[in-house]
């Protein structure tokens, strides 16, 4: 659990300071589940510049609550919470010596959002909070004024907790809140979990990963792993402390995500990823006649495929998919060996390539239609795709054949900005993994939204 905040001060001499204003958002890693938002009467002047800055003076004060009336509220809305806050040691500092004057020791972990965005968004031009969530989309009402700088850093947390594949934060968090949670009750875990597409991540007591998976219904699946028999199940049960997720709302994303967590987290009940979770690839050639021949065969080590799958089943399923939607010759595929023509040219479905009665270049366009239709090779392109609110979308960026990382954007927003788009952007490997689970699912997913850039 987070308290996200944002505090304005009446300026002056360093630990002389005043709150002037406070907001609070109690957050879950998902959703804001309390607020609270006050002007706070400082009992000394507000430093002019202050004034000019947040707009803040005096005579708003007179009538407003005085910190020892307002710090129970804040104890209570920030209990068993991480402070998240932009340059968290400023805010902190401020909280602290005002508990101090009134006798009372404050202490919290706290989380900086300017040290996580240089880590995980290096290269910006700035880490002011006003410059870097311009640069990002994230919008920002009532600048330098609590309410709208906190909701602001929450926005920008969010993106920071989606961009972490290291999981780094939500570790971190598990294992402050283990220290008041002993002996985990499954039940209320399972409770806790949405009944939505994401990855989930299984803690010890410690807060590290010990599972990592994905799922279109995230509480179902726990469900099953709290009360399956398997060995895996069982080691499961014993060892777990706490489950965290990221909805994804794509089940393309959180494909990607899982693959990627995986190898980055190395959790102990995760067996190694199979290095062949395809063993079939779409291959071409073109024959000594000029006719383009596709072919499924095993996955070759010095031959890049063009689409693969993970059986052979699959892959001659959707070979004869596209011998029935692009008119192509069975004999051609692979599909059929014989000396002359193949059965359907007998039955009038196939135009003659297989005995040359139809020209090579006027065959080899469709079966180059289906080459072109399945790789992605020196393509510039996005994926878009469901995002995990109504008014969101993901999108898995594709430059020159080479997947670079995927990333969510409002609908109001103009991703068609290069610079934009990158920046929404968590960079993630390209290999033959994602290569796989990104052909797989655009054959699969017609409605997937593809835009050439």
């Amino acid at each position: 659990m987070y308290a996200i905040l944002d505090i304005e001060t009446t300026g002056g001499k360093y630990n002389e300071e005043g709150i002037t204003e406070i907001a609070i958002y109690r957050f879950d890693g998902h959703k804001v589940t309390d607020q609270f938002i006050s002007l706070v009467n400082p009992e000394r002047e507000i430093q002019p510049f202050v004034v000019n800055l947040t707009g803040i003076n005096s005579n708003m004060l007179k009538n407003a609550p005085k910190f020892y009336e307002v710090a129970k509220r804040i104890v209570e809305i920030t209990e068993d919470c991480i402070i998240v806050a932009h340059n968290s040691d400023f805010d902190y500092r401020i909280l602290k010596t005002e508990f101090r004057r009134l006798g009372f020791p404050f202490k919290r972990k706290t989380l900086c959002t300017v040290e996580l965005s240089q880590q995980l968004i290096p290269n910006m031009e700035s880490y002011s909070l006003g410059k870097l969530t311009r640069a990002l989309g994230i919008p920002v009402s009532d600048r330098h004024r609590a309410n709208g700088d906190a909701l602001a850093t929450v926005k920008l947390f969010k993106m920071l907790l989606s961009k972490d594949s290291d999981k780094k934060i939500i570790k971190q968090a598990v294992k402050v809140e283990q220290k008041s949670k002993l002996a985990p009750n499954l039940k209320e875990i399972i409770e806790a979990l949405p009944s939505e597409t994401g990855v989930y991540y299984i803690h010890d007591a410690n807060g590290d990963i010990i599972y990592i998976g994905k799922s279109n219904n995230i509480r179902k699946r726990i469900t099953q792993h709290f009360t399956n028999k398997n060995s895996k199940s069982k080691k499961i049960q014993v060892k777990v402390a706490a489950v965290t997720y990221e909805k994804t709302g794509s089940e393309l994303v959180a494909l990607l995500k899982e693959s990627e967590e995986i190898k980055a987290n190395k959790p102990i009940l995760n067996r190694a990823l199979k290095r062949n979770q395809f063993t079939q690839g779409l291959y071409s050639f073109t024959d000594d006649k000029g006719y383009v021949n596709l072919r499924i065969s095993s996955i070759k080590k010095d031959e890049k495929p063009i689409t693969t799958f993970t059986n052979r089943k699959s892959g001659i399923s959707f070979i004869n998919k596209m011998v029935e939607t692009y008119e192509l010759c069975t004999k051609l595929c692979g599909l059929e060996k014989t000396e002359s023509s193949c059965f359907n040219y007998g039955i009038e479905e196939c135009f003659g390539a297989c005995i040359q009665n139809e020209l090579p270049e006027v065959y080899n366009k469709r079966a180059n239609a289906v080459i072109e239709k399945n790789t992605y090779d020196n393509k510039d392109m996005i994926l878009i795709d469901r995002g995990r609110y109504i008014d969101e979308k993901s999108v898995i960026l594709i430059e020159d054949g080479v997947f670079k990382g995927l990333g969510f954007f409002d609908l109001n927003h103009q991703i068609n900005n290069r610079e934009i788009l990158e920046s929404l952007i968590t960079p993630m490997q390209n290999d033959r993994d994602t290569q796989h689970i990104i052909q797989s699912y655009m054959r699969r997913n017609k409605r997937l939204k593809v835009v050439q850039l």
